[in-house]
This record gives C-alpha cells, structure tokens and sequence, in this order.
C-alpha cells in the first residue's frame, strides 16, 4: 500500500475499481465451464468468499467488528442479490446478456446518488454511460439474445441490486463509517446460507471443480470486493460502475484464454469505443 499512498486519492480509487473489474471479468467464464448447478456454485463461492474476506480483515486489523444497523444489512442483502441472481442469470441466458444488463447499474446510480447522497448530477457522467452502452451494443453483436426472457430479467434485477450496493455502501462511507467491508462478508454468508437451503444434498464436486470454486470464492469474489472496498471510498457510486462496465473489456480475454474464442472485430470496435469512453471521463479534468 505505501505505492498507493503517493497517488492521488481520486486516481487510486480508479486504478483500484479497474483492478476490481478484471477480477470480476473472470466470472462468466467459469460459472459456464463448472456443470454444477447455480446454487452450488453460489454456495460453495460465497463459503469460500467470506471465509476469505474475514482472514483479510482480521489480519489487516486483527479484530473484526460486527454491525447490524440499516446500511450494513441493506448493502448485505444487495450483495447478497448481485452474487445470487448473476449466476442464475449466466445459467439462464448467455454470458452477453448477463454482463450488459447486469451493467444498467450505472443508469440507476445516475439518478439515486443524486437523490439519496444529494451529489451533483454530472452531464458528463451520462454522457459516458450513454458511449458506452452503445459500445456494448458493438461490443455484443451476435451474442445479445432475446431468447431466455426470465433469464434477462434476472440479469436486469443483479444490475439493480449492484446499484443500491453501490449506494448504500458509499452512503455509510460518506457518514465516516469506514467498516463497511463487513456488508460484504455478512452477504457471502446470506448466499451461502440460501443455497445450501436450495440445493440441500446436492453438494458433490470433482477436485477440478474444487480449485475452480476456490479461485472464485478467494479471488474473484473475496480479493476483488475487498479492493472494491477500498476503491469506492475515493470516488463516487456512479464513477465505481462506469469504471466497473471494464469488465465487458476484460471477459472475452478470459475467453480466449480459456477455450481460444477470438473477438470479432466489432466486439473489438465497441471495446475500443468503452475503453476511450472511461478513459476520457476518467481522465478528463475534475469540475469542483
């Protein structure tokens, strides 16, 4: 962290959200090459993930501070949302649909930090949000399908629940607040609760499912909410979701790692397009 201290704070917590999109990017991938079914993914996930985030906090402030107020269950239950309906709607309609439409997070946001965190709404925020959704139109041709409907609107109703956590979290953050990490441990444990509820004795995994699910519930879901954590406390809720729409960038070179699929070239066109939408917003002098 010391690195970190010499940055400015509003550039370290792009850098910081942007780490947090790659890390997330990996997810589509592998819920789609584990043959188990969501619930077990989520659970054996979201275990693995609190377990994670608890051994990070306690090592960083070697006590753990357990909180009930409204925010803290609130960003819990969201979260909670975000992890559940993400990997039904992966399960339930193609990767594509599941990243775009998990991605109208920022629109909410938009409108709700705004009216909850009475921040100034910024032209410029939407005129982002807007270049890159259609870059995500390029980016997803072919691959956007009406077909699953329920599984769209899972994927509608994750976005909306990134939203509010966003929100509620960066609201507890603005109050001086700064615990708010146990939200997200206090979410693992809700998924890992509800889908073992679910799934019941179906708990059967081979050693290369385990190793997956170890990736994704120390890396991909603990580590990368951690850093997110730590992200949005020096931008806005909106800012963290317009940069976290990098994770549309990242997922297909997970893809081509993992089974060689290449981008098309308007896939490659709208990445271009987002890419230079965040960058220039990112980059583009603060307005007081």
């Amino acid at each position: 962290m010391n690195i970190l201290s010499k940055i400015p704070a509003h550039r370290k917590g792009l850098i910081l959200i942007s780490l947090t999109a790659f890390l997330w990017s990996s997810s589509g991938l592998f819920i789609k090459i584990l043959t188990i079914n969501a619930f077990a993914i989520s659970f054996y996930r979201s275990l693995i993930a609190s377990i994670t985030l608890l051994a990070i906090t306690y090592a960083k402030e070697k006590r753990i501070r357990f909180e009930f107020d409204s925010l803290t269950v609130l960003a819990s239950v969201f979260y909670s949302g975000i992890l559940i309906f993400f990997v039904i709607a992966n399960k339930m309609t193609t990767s594509a649909n599941a990243i775009f439409l998990q991605f109208t997070a920022p629109i909410y946001l938009l409108f709700l930090e705004p009216l909850f965190l009475k921040t100034k709404f910024r032209r410029k925020d939407l005129v982002t949000i807007i270049i890159c959704v259609a870059g995500m139109f390029l980016f997803f041709t072919g691959k956007l399908d009406i077909g699953n409907v329920y599984g769209n609107i899972i994927a509608v109703i994750a976005g909306i629940c990134f939203a509010f956590f966003s929100l509620f979290i960066k609201w507890k953050r603005n109050l001086g607040r700064e615990n708010t990490i146990i939200s997200m441990i206090y979410g693992n444990f809700l998924v890992a609760i509800i889908s073992f509820a679910v799934i019941g004795t179906e708990m059967t995994i081979t050693s290369t499912q385990f190793f997956i699910l170890l990736y994704m519930g120390v890396i991909q879901i603990g580590v990368s909410y951690f850093i997110f954590n730590i992200g949005i406390k020096y931008i806005s809720a909106t800012e963290t979701m317009i940069i976290g729409m990098l994770e549309a960038i990242f997922n297909p070179i997970w893809v081509f790692l993992g089974v060689g699929e290449v981008p098309s070239l308007t896939a490659i066109i709208g990445g271009v397009i987002i890419l230079t939408a965040i960058l220039v917003h990112n980059l583009s002098p603060k307005k007081p």
